[in-house]
């Protein structure tokens, strides 16, 4: 690195650019409490918070993208009410997401000058184009490329680049970063925050959301930390600490009540062995046994790898390298899945985190979303499905699990998101599989449904099956889990059983590999790895 910190501006001696006044935002359930915040001229402010803590939502009530439920925010000393992104952007106000908004079969110079691509005549004039694009490029130091070369040919850290450029490229009075580095290399992270502090010292005020604390230490001026939708509380980096920021986020463990009824479970045997098992971008040497009659929980931030790792598990998503090695068959044979289809046919289930996009057919009726997994069992010989055995077997797991509905032929959209969600998991019970993933199992459902998928979760435990629930809310973790390994930056950060998690300790882990400073990874497998696997 260039340099090991920021030099923070004296933030108190500046003028306040945004205020936002006890802002409420209300989903399903309440996202955002009586939030109140400050953002000054010329500051770089870092916003920091588990997951689920509130961080995007403020900041994409404040580009516009959703609207409070209560409160004001006042921007440049004038009431601000943007009703869409377009009114943000017309106030100075600019945001680069997490997620890439990129055209990838157009050009650099087509994606860096979409807004303005043609003159008033609609005529594109391609040498201004190659002239502004080339300026851009050198402002993120992408010497290396072509304004002509295709979005899709580049990697994820160039395009992450190509799109801060084209923000700051426009006139900004306020600058959101979600999670800006994730994809970047040092000398890439280098490029950025000159980049940034060009800006601040602008006058421009940035809000910079990261979980990696070095970042922190070194780019921002001020940070705020947001628990469960509100702000506990604001500080001057240089008065602030890692440990008091961690303590802060995982806030006071004992105003929780967590309680779990373990029962009487089979005994536990391994039934997968996980080894070296690697993907390159999301997660790097995965040693892990998986039980039958335990829920394992997996924690760790947004974009550790939680994800990848289930769906490379399941064969949704293909590993680079390492290995699974099952107990139907001895452990002998090294294998990987290569589709979902072999997923299942080694006993392997995911419920997955996204159920509109990924999971459901929203236009099909309940009857069909639950037996879509069964479907091949009622069929005869002549593709005739039996349609009776269907809708018999339908009601009566959607009575065991509680769905409510009023026509089982009706479409699932129809349904709340808590019944569509225990649908889903309906599905995946009825194939009676040996190891059942969970992503997400609860997000976006209310209080009630969520307390009947844990208990739905538990049950599969109790019957003997092999439970992973990945979740990114530490309490739904520890309510669930037997035992917890954390991912940090795609890495195992800890493991912990039931009488040694807490939430500061899981919280603690979750950071371990975004901070640089950290100690390398070691694994604590001694067992022989396989590095090789042949399927």
């Amino acid at each position: 690195m260039t340099e090991s910190l920021s030099t923070p501006v004296n933030s108190g001696d500046l003028p306040v650019l945004l205020d936002v006044k006890a802002l409420d935002k209300t989903f399903a359930v309440p996202v955002l409490k009586n939030l109140s915040f400050q953002l000054r001229k010329g500051e770089i402010h870092a916003l920091m918070g588990s997951n689920g803590a509130g961080k995007s939502t403020l900041c994409n009530i404040i580009a516009g993208i959703h609207q409070p439920t209560a409160g004001e925010m006042y921007f440049l000393g004038e009431k601000y009410t943007p009703n869409d992104v377009k009114a943000a952007e017309e106030a100075g106000i600019r945001m680069v997401m997490q997620e890439l908004n990129l055209f990838p079969t157009l050009s650099i110079a087509e994606n860096l000058c979409f807004k303005n691509l043609g003159n008033k005549f609609g005529i594109i004039d391609s040498k201004r184009l190659r002239e502004r694009a080339t300026k851009l490029l050198d402002l993120v130091g992408l010497d290396d490329v072509t304004p002509e070369t295709p979005m899709e040919d580049l990697g994820v850290g160039k395009q992450q680049l190509i799109e801060i450029a084209s923000v700051i490229s426009e006139p900004i009075k306020l600058l959101i970063v979600d999670e800006p580095t994730a994809a970047l290399t040092d000398p890439q992270i280098d490029l950025l925050f000159e980049q940034l502090r060009k800006l601040r010292d602008q006058g421009v005020g940035i809000i910079y959301i990261s979980h990696r604390m070095d970042e922190i230490q070194r780019i921002a001026d001020r940070v705020s930390v947001l628990r469960d939708g509100q702000l506990v509380a604001t500080e001057d980096i240089k008065d602030i600490d890692v440990e008091t920021i961690v303590n802060l986020m995982s806030g006071d463990l004992d105003s929780h009540s967590i309680s779990i009824k373990p029962g009487i479970r089979p005994p536990k045997s391994c039934v997968l062995r996980v080894r070296t098992l690697s993907k390159v971008g999301a997660f790097e040497d995965i040693n892990l046994d998986i039980y039958s009659g335990e829920v394992l929980g997996i924690g760790g931030l947004i974009g550790s790898g939680r994800t990848e790792l289930l769906r490379t598990l399941f064969g949704a998503d293909v590993a680079d390298a390492g290995s699974l090695r099952f107990a139907s068959d001895d452990f002998l044979f090294p294998r990987l899945m290569r589709s979902p289809e072999e997923g299942v046919a080694n006993g392997i289930g995911l419920v997955v985190e996204d159920r509109k996009s990924q999971g459901l057919l929203l236009q099909k009726s309940l009857l069909r979303n639950i037996s879509l997994s069964i479907l091949p069992q009622l069929t005869n010989k002549f593709a005739v499905v039996d349609k009776q055995r269907e809708h018999d077997i339908a009601v009566e797991i959607a009575q065991r699990l509680a769905i409510k509905f009023d026509n089982i032929r009706a479409p699932i959209a129809s349904l709340s998101g808590g019944n569509q969600q225990k649908a889903l998991i309906a599905r995946w019970l009825l194939r009676d599989l040996p190891i059942l993933l969970f992503d997400e199992p609860s997000r976006g459902v209310d209080a009630r449904a969520k307390t009947r998928i844990h208990e739905l979760i538990r049950e599969q435990a109790l019957k003997g099956k092999a439970v992973i629930v990945v979740s990114s809310e530490t309490q739904e973790l520890m309510t669930v889990s037997d035992r917890i390994i954390v991912l940090s930056n795609g890495r195992m950060a800890g493991e912990f059983d039931r009488a040694s998690f807490s939430e500061e300790k899981l919280l603690e882990a979750s950071f371990r590999f975004y901070n640089k400073s950290s100690p390398q990874h070691k694994t604590n497998d001694k067992e022989q790895q396989d590095v090789s696997p042949t399927h």
